[in-house]
């Protein structure tokens, strides 16, 4: 069969997936592919997917499946997966840095030495110590990153439709509550028709006067136009954010510049140790799927 790596997972993946065939990342052989493995750069449109008549398997490294036209797939008879436990020590350790770093001052104190100026006085600090994070969502990155915070000492909910317990935080069915506890608000969905634009003037309302609002999930969770707002009036203190609507973002991407805005570009999963998991949990999609004679 022939494997198409349509997007880098590492230098050491194409020498492993040699075991179960060709490898090949030659985007012009996707009408040759039998497997295809994308990140996050790969579009798996209905048109896409029509360019590649041998498709038995598509392997999104990550999370998220919104890149790929899941029922365009199913109606062709091609099985999607993720790899969802890969990544979640990744983006969780980039959830709590972007937390840590609105407390302590950290990008503005590094920024004004290196200007020459001594911002001591200045720059006062707060603790994570005691403050409520609201996480909406409760898979594993969430998971992770609510058992970083209670080793901060923080007050964890979660919010999940369902209720369902968690053993890392207190889980509630009611996203209004959580909204309205959290000192510090983070990010856990998957980008749905239900949750693109879930973060706007209706729901910020509800939130704590002064809330740190962090998005490592989906750019368009947020409505960037109603988050701007609510940084200039100070509802939202800081928006920490590592997703944009499209990478990179546009030039007049509303929060690009924004004042108390810290961002990344997209590194939340970019860790040569998430690549190696990444990697593992493709290895083990493919060993399934030749056994159970799907490929």
């Amino acid at each position: 069969m022939l494997i198409l790596m349509a997007e880098s997972f590492g230098p050491s993946l194409p020498e492993r997936l040699q075991a179960f065939g060709d490898v090949t990342e030659d985007m012009a052989r996707l009408e040759e592919a039998e497997v295809l493995l994308v990140r996050s750069k790969t579009k798996c449109t209905r048109d896409f997917l029509e360019k590649a008549p041998k498709l038995k398997l598509i392997i999104r490294g990550g999370v998220g499946l919104d890149n790929v036209d899941r029922e365009a797939a199913k109606e062709r008879g091609i099985k999607v997966h993720n790899t969802p436990r890969a990544s979640s020590i990744a983006v969780a350790e980039e959830t709590f840095a972007l937390m840590l770093a609105v407390p302590t001052h950290l990008v503005e104190g590094h920024l004004s030495m290196s200007q020459g100026k001594w911002e001591k006085k200045a720059l006062k600090r707060t603790e994570l110590y005691g403050k409520t994070l609201g996480l909406l969502g409760m898979g594993n990155i969430a998971t992770e990153v609510a058992l970083r915070a209670q080793a901060f000492g923080m007050k964890v909910l979660g919010y999940r439709k369902s209720g369902k317990s968690s053993p890392a935080a207190e889980v509630l069915s009611n996203m209004t509550e959580v909204l309205r506890q959290s000192d510090y608000l983070s990010l856990h969905l998957p980008l749905t028709e239900e949750t693109r634009g879930l973060i706007r003037k209706e729901t910020i309302e509800k939130m704590k006067d002064g809330v740190v609002l962090i998005n490592t999930a989906r750019g368009d969770i947020v409505d960037a136009k109603d988050v701007l707002s609510a940084l200039e009036s100070r509802k939202i203190s800081w928006y920490c954010t590592d997703v944009w609507p499209k990478d990179p973002p546009q030039e007049d991407y509303p929060l690009l510049g924004a004042p108390h805005v810290l961002m990344a570009p997209h590194l939340g999963a970019s860790t040569v140790e998430n690549m190696l998991r990444i990697g593992d949990e493709i290895v083990a999609i493919l060993e399934n799927n030749v056994k159970e004679g799907l490929l």
